[in-house]
């Protein structure tokens, strides 16, 4: 059996970003922020493996 990929509410996402909300729908306008999953009640989350995958990447850039 797979295992899940837990889905993140955005308040969770926000804290482990150390971010305001809207500071991060500004980086959401730019297309800078990790992917997100609108659901049908128009409430976001993002899954635990896009936002690590969202990290690595930010470290990429810091280091290059």
């Amino acid at each position: 059996m797979p295992t899940q990929d837990p889905k993140l509410k955005l308040a969770a996402v926000l804290e482990e970003l150390e971010m305001s909300r809207s500071a991060f729908y500004r980086m959401v306008a730019r297309g800078k922020a990790p992917k997100l999953i609108k659901l049908p009640n128009h409430q976001i989350r993002v899954r635990r493996s896009d936002l690590d995958a969202w990290w690595a990447a930010q470290e990429q850039n810091a280091a290059a």
